[in-house]
């Protein structure tokens, strides 16, 4: 029997094998309608981009030849060496990008800024993952850099800077992809003004924007087909070429060519690498869409059809241009036989469309991102999917990308002017990953310094030579996206700098815990019936709000937890581990506090059962403390600050509590009596109001053990009625303010910037999911 058992328990080894090969063949699929639809669609525009100004003047077959072997080496050295082979591996729970490489580095070094962390964090699941630190707990370089706060600061900017060069991305994307893509009629029909061309390309974007509410991933999946035909129909107009205009392009992938473009073309040809980086833009997609697919899938399609593809499209239009010089300007569509230029017109425009979706989506995910690091302000988030968790819309950021995309668009109606903005934005990226890659090297893989140093000089220098040349065409369109990101950037740093001062006034400003144990458990106020959900950004201490209720109003709820909702530098946090309970003084206060930890890509959910799992958990832990030793203690100096992690999973029947369902009820019956008639009218108006948001009710009762703790029974009896009783969600209304004698350059940060990003902004109650009829608002003045 234990061999038969034994035999059904382990899986063949090649039925294993060949779920995980179709696993991966079908993410590799669908990697090519989200991946990849920017990378593949850059043949449009990268001679065009490259020959453009003086470059005219040197329009020869080895000039031509160079600047394909330049385009060849590119696309090996960057997309193929550096992401596909080293930096894929570099995941977080299988999480890609640029917040991926700055949260692995907070969780192996002391980088991190986020002011609420705990010991108890570092026992999340997800936030072992990788190797062990204590080999490198000594190094000299590690100490150094989380001594000085400067430059764990200055580390967060250079993330944000990268990240707000996404948002770059996110803008120029669509704008350069899509008019490409139309450009291909003026060449059918020579009638087409530009104007024209530019009007259609609105069109398609306001389109393109319109749509995201729908959401990527079944457009996209719908799409896969679209690219892989864009694919194959570059690959083999590229085939056509090389064999009918010049076969001997197959000698340009010697890089002896580069150095004989340099010596033909000089200055002017070191400029023209603002248009070959063209070729790689997209490339960053590979690492940053990593959480949909696994490294394999991105791996495989890559290397087997994505990057032959383009070498041969690339190698082809080489080919058709060193016998047609003067075709350079539209050299995609002239390479193109006239029978199958229609159709091919048709896939690229959809091509470049599905392109710009990916981007877009990218976008939305680093905006939220860097609301979880509190460096952006609270904004809407809708989920797109209902099985795919991360596919997200935020309408505030879509309607701002479309704005800007348009007026990129009308502005430059170029796609030169705008393949220089373009290539400057996905430059600094790669090199932003370049440097936090060389850290991981270091702090988290555990080599050598010597290694990471290596790495960051030798792509650092490649990929810095093209950023100078991206540079030199600042005047032309490459300041478009310096301005983006200092908008950005301006946004995201007084966010983070006038978050960071409320928190620490808040800190500053606690309520002493001595205080409290001397006012009694009965606070010296009335404590009625109800549960009070008092929020704060704490994870330990009592909030000055808390001392405004108990000195100015006469009666407080009869149980009371101080809430904190914080981000931790994980990318998920497991919902059995969500929860943090504990106690704030004695039992006999029924004071308690619930922390809840969410990744940076994590989503609060609308579910409704909030109040349900909170209620499970404190009984939970309520029972725990009764039976584990080191919960038994009394002593009230160390109360506050001992958590235990409660499971968050669907509320059920324990041995604490006995769960039964209840209907969509507006108002529970059998706590009618204990709210006026008043209250009952207006919540029934609320119900009747917001028939979407209705919550499902359940009922908590007490399980019949007549071995039960008295006390623990009492404190569960109270739990429960105060449950019945309704619960009450309580939020300070904060002001902040400079103090009088705050340099003038803090006051316009935070009495003019903070100010207008606060009151422009969605509320902390409507980003918490608070039921508008059980809020109460308490005003504080923040002086910082």
């Amino acid at each position: 029997m234990e061999a038969e058992s034994g035999t059904q328990r382990s899986p063949n080894p090649s039925q294993l094998s060949w779920v995980t090969l179709s696993r991966n063949l079908l993410f590799t699929y669908q990697s090519f309608g989200v991946v990849y639809g920017d990378l593949s669609t850059s043949p449009l525009y990268v001679y065009s981009s490259m020959f453009g100004g003086r470059m005219q003047n040197h329009q020869t077959e080895e000039v031509i030849f160079g600047a394909f072997s330049l385009v060849f080496w590119t696309l090996t050295l960057i997309p193929l060496i550096k992401y596909v082979c080293i930096v894929l591996s570099a995941d977080d729970n299988g999480e890609g990008g640029t917040f991926a490489l700055y949260s692995l580095l907070c969780r192996h070094a002391k980088f991190s800024l986020l002011p609420n962390q705990q010991a108890a964090d570092e026992e999340l699941s997800s936030y072992k993952y990788g190797p062990s630190t204590h080999a490198t707990a000594s190094s000299p370089l590690k100490r150094f850099l989380e001594k000085h706060k400067r430059l764990r600061t200055a580390l967060l900017i250079v993330v944000l800077f990268g990240a707000s060069m996404v948002i770059g991305d996110g803008v120029l994307t669509p704008a350069i992809s899509v008019l490409s893509a139309v450009s291909g009629l003026q060449e059918a029909n020579s009638k087409l003004t530009k104007g024209e061309l530019v009007l259609l390309a609105c069109v398609i974007l306001v389109g393109l924007f319109a749509l995201q509410h729908c959401g990527t991933h079944k457009v996209a999946f719908m799409f896969a087909p679209i690219v892989i035909i864009w694919l194959v129909s570059i690959l083999s107009i590229g085939l056509y070429n090389i064999v009918h205009w010049n076969p001997k392009i197959v000698h340009a992938l010697s890089p002896h060519y580069i150095i004989k473009f340099f010596s033909h073309t000089g200055k002017e040809g070191w400029i023209s690498l603002g248009g070959v980086l063209l070729s790689i833009t997209g490339t960053e997609a590979m690492f940053a869409d990593l959480g949909h697919f696994t490294a394999l899938s991105i791996r495989l399609a890559f290397a087997l059809v994505i990057y032959p593809c383009l070498v041969v499209q690339y190698m082809g239009q080489a080919a058709f241009l060193s016998k047609n010089p003067n075709s350079i300007p539209n050299s995609f569509y002239e390479s193109i036989p006239d029978k199958i230029f229609w159709p091919l017109c048709v896939i690229a425009t959809l091509a470049a469309i599905v392109g710009s979706q990916a981007v877009i989506t990218a976008t939305f995910s680093i905006v939220k991102q860097c609301h979880a690091l509190g460096c952006f302000p609270r904004v809407k988030v809708v989920h797109t999917s209902k099985n795919i968790y991360g596919q997200i819309y935020i309408p505030e950021i879509n309607w701002i990308l479309m704005i800007l995309t348009l007026a990129i668009t009308v502005g430059f109606q170029d796609t030169t002017l705008i393949g220089n903005a373009y290539g400057l934005a996905c430059m600094t990226v790669m090199l932003v990953t370049t440097f936090l890659m060389a850290l991981v090297i270091i702090f988290v893989w555990q080599k050598s310094v010597i290694l990471g140093v290596l790495f960051l000089l030798f792509f650092g220098f490649v990929e810095g030579v093209y950023l100078s040349a991206a540079l030199m065409k600042v005047p032309q369109g490459g300041w478009a996206p310096l301005v983006l990101s200092a908008i950005f950037m301006f946004i995201m740093y007084i966010w983070h700098y006038g978050t960071r001062k409320k928190y620490s006034f808040d800190l500053h400003n606690k309520v002493s815990l001595k205080w409290l144990l001397g006012l009694g458990p009965s606070l010296g106020i009335v404590r009625v019936p109800g549960i009070g959900l008092i929020y704060s950004e704490l994870a330990t201490g009592v909030p000055a709000i808390f001392s405004h209720f108990v000195t100015n109003l006469p009666a407080f709820h009869k149980v009371l937890v101080f809430v904190c909702v914080k981000s931790v530098p994980v990318p998920y946090v497991s919902p059995e581990e969500r929860f943090l309970i504990g106690r704030v003084c004695p039992r006999p206060y029924r004071m308690y506090r619930c922390i809840v930890r969410y990744g940076y890509k994590d989503i609060q959910r609308d579910d409704g059962v909030f109040e349900d799992m909170l209620i499970q958990s404190i009984a939970e832990f309520i029972q725990m403390e009764a039976v584990e030793p080191p919960f038994s203690s009394s002593e009230s100096s160390s109360l506050d600050g001992r958590m235990a992690v409660m499971s968050t999973r669907p509320v059920q029947s324990s041995l604490s509590l006995i769960v039964s369902d209840r209907d969509f009820l507006s108002i529970d019956d059998s706590i009618q009596n204990s709210r006026s008639l008043t209250l009952q009218s207006l919540q029934s108006a609320y119900d009747d109001d917001n028939l979407h948001i209705r919550r499902h009710h359940v009922r908590f009762q007490l399980p019949s053990n007549p071995g039960m703790d008295p006390e623990v029974r009492d404190e569960l009896t109270d739990l429960i009625q105060a449950k019945e009783a309704g619960a009450a969600y309580i939020m300070g209304h904060s002001y902040v303010k400079a103090r009088r004698t705050s340099p003038l350059l803090k006051k316009l940060a935070i009495d003019i910037g903070y100010s207008f990003l606060r009151k422009n902004c969605r509320g902390p109650a409507v980003a918490l999911n608070i039921p508008h009829i059980s809020l109460i608002e308490v005003g504080m003045i923040y002086y910082v």
